[in-house]
Formats: structure tokens, sequence, C-alpha cells
């Protein structure tokens, strides 16, 4: 391995760390009540968050690898792509609440004029731990079940209000 692989590697690693603190503080500008939410969500109960994600993005994430395998044209094919994009950004989304939970935590004066510098703290020191490679998917699947069960949670409260 000579010096252009290894910097081919780590330019890769920090382009994906970047792209995720990218979407996340998208996310958190795009839907910041169902962000807002997650965070809570994933404050309150993380491992039914993880469990509930787990019962979701794997048969997602198989059926989509099998379609894609099985398939005899391409638009098959794209569907499995969008199956497994979409878990994906679910999961990012989802996982954008923890980027604000940990933020939260990590106070600052300036979080009452400019709120989003919370999400992008906490996307900063998430980005980091995913350096250890064992938390990319524990985070994912809990960001996946916390969205999923945010939710369902507005669903039925809108549903009982009405």
């Amino acid at each position: 391995m000579n010096l252009a692989d290894v910097s081919t590697v780590v330019l890769i690693i920090l382009g994906l760390l970047i792209l995720f603190v990218a979407v996340w503080l998208a996310a958190a500008g795009l839907f910041p009540v169902a962000v807002g939410r997650c965070a809570e969500r994933l404050g309150t109960s993380p491992v039914k968050s993880f469990f509930v994600g787990v019962a979701g993005v794997v048969p997602l994430l198989v059926a989509g690898t099998a379609i894609g395998n099985v398939a005899p044209n391409a638009a098959v094919k794209v569907l499995s792509f969008v199956i497994i994009v979409s878990t994906i950004l679910t999961a990012l989304i989802g996982t954008a609440g923890l980027a604000l939970r940990i933020g939260q935590g990590l106070r600052s004066a300036r979080d009452d004029e400019a709120p989003w510098l919370r999400v992008r703290r906490g996307a900063i020191v998430l980005a980091f731990t995913y350096l250890t490679v064992v938390l990319l998917p524990v985070t994912l699947v809990a960001g996946f079940g916390a969205l999923v069960l945010t939710l369902l949670n507005r669903t039925t409260r809108t549903t009982v209000t009405s």
C-alpha cells in the first residue's frame, strides 16, 4: 500500500463523515419537529428505538437486496435501489435526532441565537464516533426506530384528538 492508497482511503472516510454531518444538518433544517421528537425519543427510550429499528431495517434491507438479486429487468432493480436508499435516508433523518440530543448536552452561549449549532456540534461528535465502525449500524438502526416511533405516535395522537 503506497501513500496514494492511504490518502484515498483517508479522504473517502473524511468525505463520508462530512456527508453525515451535512445530511443531519439538512434533516434538522427540513424536519425540525420530527428531529426534535426523535431526540426526545432517543433520550427517553433508546433501547426500544433500537429494537423497533431492527424490526424495520432488517426486513427492508433483506427485501431490497433479494428483489435486486432476482430482478429480471431494470425497473425492478430500481425499485430495490429505492427501498434500500429510502431505508438509509430514513435512518439518517432519525439519527439527526441523536445528533441533536448530543448537541443539547454540549451547551453553548450561542445556542439561543443559532439553534442549529446544537445539531452541528452533536453531528461532529457523532461522526467521530463512527470511526469505531461499531456505532455506525447501531445508531442508524436506533435512529430508524426513533423516527418510526415518532411518526406512529404522531399518527396516533392525531387520530385520537380528531
